[in-house]
């Protein structure tokens, strides 16, 4: 998997992907990175890349030439260096200029599709991921329009900053990547079979009078199995109800945590009733 970031700022993405499990993926050859820095393909004198919107409003928009330029040449495109002073935009194009297979442009913005684990694990399946990081009030709708192939969203919320955005992209799409990290590790964690992860505990056994249960110290396999998946189903039901909610109507629940979920249920009912 290779990751390009395009961005005003790529100091922001370097720290991440210099250190932790991040920095050993790249080092065993499993991730590539490469951070394109905008302002590189601004040619005026101050390496402008904002302006005012047309039809006025508050703050500053990205300019599309750049930007433009930027994503040009990442594509594998030709693209005329501009010398101060030079007017005049590309317009050539069409829906070519968007990704190819196993290449996907990325724009992160909270007017995009929701981020979550499915979307997750189908990003992850990519060859390429090519992240626009976004600042001010955002990027002219034209480079949407031409080259962006999803816009993605991390939240109903708004940030200053696209790298963040993307860096969360990134961190939820690498560690999915065959070979970063241990399969077993991501089989039973949140979301994973439309369910959150189980509480987990280590040393000591008691912190601050506060015992970790018994059964995880008991070595008994199935008597774990059976504590740590009620626990996800206990969890879910919650803090997340929406999730069950949706699992149980795309069938995603087999007999036995469909019977957990039914009982917590019943007791939880009959405990409110008072009987």
């Amino acid at each position: 998997m290779k990751y390009t970031v395009l961005t005003l700022f790529p100091e922001i993405t370097d720290a991440f992907f210099a250190t932790s499990i991040m920095a050993k993926a790249i080092k065993r050859g499993i991730i590539e990175y490469n951070a394109i820095n905008i302002r590189d393909f601004a040619f005026d004198k101050h390496k402008t890349c904002d302006d005012a919107p047309y039809g006025g409003g508050p703050g500053m928009l990205m300019l599309p030439e750049p930007l433009g330029r930027a994503i040009k040449a990442v594509l594998g495109e030709e693209f005329t260096q501009r010398t101060a002073g030079s007017k005049g935009t590309d317009t050539e194009g069409t829906e070519e200029n968007k990704g190819e297979e196993g290449r996907r442009v990325i724009y992160l913005s909270p007017s995009g599709k929701p981020f979550n684990q499915e979307l997750a694990k189908e990003l992850a399946g990519e060859k390429e991921l090519i992240l626009i990081c976004g600042r001010y009030e955002g990027i002219d709708q034209r480079i949407i329009d031409r080259y962006v192939d999803d816009e993605i969203s991390v939240g109903d919320y708004v940030l200053s900053s696209g790298e963040v955005a993307a860096l969360a992209v990134i961190d939820a799409t690498y560690r999915l990547v065959d070979s970063v990290i241990c399969s077993e590790s991501l089989d039973e964690e949140s979301f994973s079979g439309g369910l959150l992860e189980y509480p987990q505990f280590t040393r000591p056994e008691v912190f601050d009078t506060m015992k970790v249960p018994e059964v995880l110290l008991s070595g008994h396999h199935e008597q774990i199995r059976l504590w740590r998946l009620e626990k996800r189903v206990e969890k879910t039901l919650r803090l997340r109800p929406d999730l069950i909610q949706r699992g149980r109507e795309l069938g995603l629940f087999n007999k036995e945590i469909n019977g957990i979920i039914d009982r917590i249920i019943g007791e939880k009912d009959e405990r409110n009733s008072g009987h």
